[in-house]
């Protein structure tokens, strides 16, 4: 029975990765619900999530190599960030996640509902990266360590700060930014699964049956996607993952 809920959990979860975003809202809540503890449930929703971004990236090669005097400096930052990210996940207690948590759920919810918005406003105020002085650039570096260690630490609404990143360097082709959005995002979680399963804060079993649902839901949703209105999704998401945050206030607080 836990393994139907986690693949059906797994499925809508990557149908929603390739609609609208989003799908963390399902599968972490899930894994909690088949009694996975909350830090091992975050690293092994991490693990389902890492193939999406990985089949992503490689979709969006071309567009990705066409900024490779951003790639090198951008990974060596994703890895080293990603990984402390991870670290200090394993440092608090499952009581003490338990209390961030709706505070997590409640950041990536608002990300998640206001993103676009956040990325046109980041996007019209931020010059190109050539006219920024060094303290400009160490800046926006720092910005980019900070995204990569809340990645490494909390997944759901990584992609959408990274597009704010990626907006405030000056980039404005979507496809470019999606792409170097998906690789960022497969370096932080790549390092974070490892360091995740160094540490033995995975759970194989139940994140495997989840990554199974989540790498055939976005593939399914992929070749679909014209047929579904997105808006309509976006909609639900944002009502499920307020819905959801509630409910973890509920449990952490009440």
């Amino acid at each position: 029975m836990f393994e139907v809920l986690l693949l059906i959990a797994g499925l809508v979860g990557g149908a929603l990765n390739s609609l609208a975003g989003g799908g963390s809202f399902i599968v972490f809540p899930a894994l909690l619900a088949v009694g996975v503890p909350p830090v091992i449930a975050n690293a092994s929703n991490t693990y389902a999530a890492l193939p999406g971004y990985a089949s992503g990236a490689v979709g969006y090669w071309h567009a990705i190599t066409k900024h490779k005097d951003r790639l090198a400096l951008y990974s060596i930052i994703s890895v080293i960030f990603g990984w402390v990210g991870a670290e200090l996940l394993l440092v608090v207690s499952d009581e003490q996640f338990s209390l961030v948590v709706p505070w997590l759920m409640l950041f990536a919810v608002l990300l998640f509902a206001f993103g676009n918005r956040l990325n046109a406003f980041v996007a019209a105020h931020s010059g190109g990266r050539r006219g920024m002085k060094l303290a400009g650039t160490v800046l926006l570096l720092v910005f980019l360590a900070g995204v990569c260690v809340y990645g490494g630490f909390f997944n759901a609404g990584l992609g959408i700060l990274l597009l704010a990143f990626l907006a405030t360097a000056g980039m404005s082709d979507i496809h470019a930014m999606n792409g170097l959005k998906l690789w960022i995002s497969t370096l932080v979680a790549l390092v974070a699964v490892v360091r995740f399963a160094l540490n033995g804060s995975i759970d194989w079993y139940h994140g495997s049956i989840a990554l199974v649902g989540v790498t055939v839901g976005g593939y399914l949703a992929a070749r679909n996607a014209h047929r579904v209105p997105t808006g309509v999704i976006r909609a639900a998401v944002i009502v499920y993952g307020v819905f959801m945050t509630g409910y973890f206030f509920w449990g952490a607080y009440a």
